[in-house]
C-alpha cells in the first residue's frame, strides 16, 4: 500500500505537512489516545478530555472527507498504549511503504520518530511543522553570534517578514512595542464578558466519562467542560475574542481579579496550540480589528506580540537548546514543589486563588502563572525540574516546547539570561498593584517582617539576599541591589530569620 500518516493530539489541523499528498485510495491516517502520552506527566483531567475529544472529532471530519482513518481509542482492547506500540500494530496491519509524520512539539517525542526507521524497517519522513511562521532552522540563523536572545529584536523580524501592523517598512503607529500601556492595575467596576462556553455533544460526554474512569486520580476538574473541540467551534471562540475582549486586551493583560479567571485574556492558547487555530490567521484578525476601529493599536499590537513574538520565540529557544535546557538550573535551586500547588490549603490567598483556578479550569492567564505562582517558586527556591513538570501537567495548553522556556528562562532565570534579562522575582506590593487579591488575605502586604506579614515580601529579599553573588552585577538589578546593600544587619537578619521559619513551616504542611 502507499504511506502510514500519523497525527498527534496537538497537530489537529487539515493542512497539517503530513496529510499532504494525501492519497484516499492507497494511504491511511493513524490517530492513537496512548496511556504513555496522558501519564508521562500526569496531566489535568480536563486536559487529557479536551485532547481526546478533540482528536475524536477530527478524525470524524477527516472521514466525512472520505479519508482512510484508523482511530485507535484509550480503551480498545488491543490499545499498546504508547505511540510507538500503536506505530508498529498499525505497520503490521498496513504494511506501509513508510511512516509520514509532521515534527512534533516536544523532544522525547522526536527521540522516538527517530528510532522507528530502524526499529520497524519501514522510511519514516519526519516534515517540517509550517503551522509556525519561523522553523527552527531560521531561529538558529537568527540566534547565531548573539549572546542574548532577546525576544523583542526577534519579534520586530516576524513583524517585517509577514508585515503584521506595518506601514510603508515602518511600524503602525511608529513604535514597535505598546507594552508601557498595557500594565493598568484593576479597578471597581470592570464587566468582564463571560468566557466562551462550547456545547458538549455525545461524543465528548464519552470522553469525559473515560477519562473519569482511567485518570480519575490525576490533578483537576473535569467538569464543567466548556472548550472548543472543533475547528468550527475555535473559529466561534476568536469571533468572540475579538469582538468583546481584546478592546481592553491590552490595558488589562496583567490585571488579577478575584473570581475573575478569565478576565480580558483570549484563551485561545488551547487551540493554537492542538492545531484547531492558525498563529497567523488569528493575527490577521487582531489586525483587521485594529484598522476597523475595534479595538486600539496598544491591544492589537500586544496581543500580536504574544502570538508571532513570545510564541514564535519560546519555541526557537526550545529547539536550539534542546536537550541541555532541561537541566538548565542557573541558581542552584533544589527545593521540593510544595504541596500547595496541588490544591493544599494556604492562608496565602493570591497562591490559592491562582492554584484553585487552575484546579477549576487547566487555565491561569500569563501574570498568575509568572507573578504569583512562579514568583512564589522562584523565590522559595523550587528546582527547575519539578516547576516545569507542574505547569506541563496542570495547564490544557502546555506542550514542552512552550511551557519549559517560560518555566526555566522567563519563571525561575534557570538559564542565567539567556531568554529573560532578569528574574521576575517581586515582593507583596506588585501583587496588590496588580490584584485584588490582598484585601481578603489575612497577611498584611504592608507589613515587611514578622508572622504577620506577607511572605512575599521577606522571601523577595531572602531571594536577593541568597545569590547576590550570582545577580548583584546584573544591570537591570542595580537598584534592588542598592537597597539591598543599604539595610542594616539587623534588617537582614530578621529578613533570613522570617524565610528561614515560613520555608520550615511550608515544607513541613504547617499551614501557612
Amino acid at each position: 500500500m502507499g504511506s502510514l500518516r500519523l497525527i498527534l493530539g496537538d497537530q489537529l489541523n487539515h493542512n497539517i505537512s503530513a496529510l499532504r499528498g494525501y492519497d484516499p485510495s492507497r494511504d491511511v491516517i493513524l490517530l492513537a489516545e496512548v496511556h504513555e502520552e496522558a501519564t508521562y506527566v500526569k496531566h489535568h483531567k480536563k486536559k487529557i478530555a479536551f485532547l481526546f475529544s478533540a482528536m475524536r472529532h477530527f478524525a470524524e471530519e477527516l472521514k466525512g472527507k472520505r479519508h482512510r482513518v484508523g482511530y485507535v481509542r484509550l480503551d480498545d482492547k488491543d490499545n499498546s498504549g504508547s505511540l510507538t506500540g500503536e506505530i508498529e500494530r498499525a505497520v503490521k496491519r498496513h504494511n506501509p511503504d513508510k511512516v509520514v509524520v509532521t515534527f512534533p512539539g516536544e523532544y522525547r517525542v522526536l527521540q522516538a520518530m527517530q528510532q522507528w526507521q530502524e526499529m520497524f524497517d519501514i522510511e519514516v519522513d519526519i516534515r517540517p511543522d509550517d503551522r509556525f511562521l519561523c522553523s527552527p532552522n531560521e531561529f538558529k540563523t537568527w540566534a547565531k553570534g548573539r549572546k542574548q536572545l532577546r525576544m523583542e529584536f526577534f519579534y520586530r523580524e516576524m513583524r517585517k517578514k509577514y508585515k503584521i501592523l506595518m506601514r510603508n517598512g515602518e511600524p503602525q503607529g511608529g513604535r514597535w512595542n505598546y507594552d508601557v500601556e498595557n500594565r493598568k492595575p484593576p479597578k471597581s467596576g470592570l464587566e468582564v464578558p463571560p468566557p466562551y462556553k462550547a456545547k458538549m455533544d455525545t461524543m465528548t460526554r464519552e470522553v469525559l466519562d473515560l477519562v473519569a474512569d482511567r485518570f480519575g486520580d490525576h490533578f483537576g476538574d473535569l467538569e464543567p467542560f466548556h472548550f472548543a473541540v472543533t475547528r468550527d467551534q475555535a473559529l466561534y471562540a476568536l469571533k468572540k475574542f475579538m469582538d468583546e475582549r481584546l478592546a481592553y486586551f491590552g490595558d488589562y493583560q496583567d490585571a488579577m481579579v478575584e473570581g475573575e479567571p478569565w478576565m480580558y485574556h483570549s484563551h485561545l492558547s488551547l487551540y493554537l496550540n492542538c492545531g484547531l487555530l492558525n498563529p497567523l490567521e488569528t493575527v490577521l484578525k487582531a489586525e483587521e480589528a485594529y484598522h476597523q476601529g475595534k479595538a486600539p493599536l496598544n491591544a492589537a499590537e500586544g496581543f500580536v506580540r504574544q502570538v508571532i513574538g513570545w510564541r514564535e520565540h519560546v519555541r526557537g529557544i526550545y529547539w536550539l537548546k534542546m536537550p541541555g535546557y532541561a537541566d538548565e538550573n542557573f541558581l542552584g535551586a533544589k527545593r521540593a514543589l510544595p504541596k500547595l500547588y496541588w490544591g493544599g490549603d494556604t492562608r496565602m490567598n493570591c497562591l490559592r486563588q491562582c492554584v484553585r483556578e487552575t484546579k477549576e479550569n487547566a487555565y491561569a492567564h500569563h501574570i498568575q502563572r509568572l507573578m504569583v505562582l512562579g514568583n512564589f517558586a522562584l523565590i522559595t527556591g523550587v528546582a527547575p525540574k519539578h516547576l516545569n513538570n507542574w505547569f506541563l501537567s496542570v495547564y490544557a495548553d502546555a506542550y514542552e516546547w512552550v511551557e519549559m522556556p517560560n518555566v526555566t528562562g522567563m519563571v525561575l532565570f534557570a538559564d542565567g539570561g539567556l531568554l529573560g534579562s532578569k528574574p521576575y522575582a517581586a515582593g507583596g506590593n506588585y501583587i496588590n498593584k496588580m490584584a485584588t487579591y490582598c484585601g481578603n488575605c489575612p497577611y498584611s502586604v504592608s507589613k515587611k517582617n514578622g508572622a504577620n506579614a506577607c511572605p512575599f515580601n521577606y522571601l523577595y529579599w531572602d531571594f536577593l539576599d541568597r545569590h547576590k553573588r550570582r545577580l548583584r552585577d546584573n544591570p537591570r538589578l542595580s537598584l534592588v541591589y542598592s537597597s539591598l546593600s543599604k539595610m542594616g544587619a539587623e534588617k537582614i537578619e530578621a529578613v533570613r530569620s522570617d524565610a528561614r521559619r515560613f520555608l520550615r513551616a511550608l515544607y513541613r504542611d504547617k499551614g501557612v
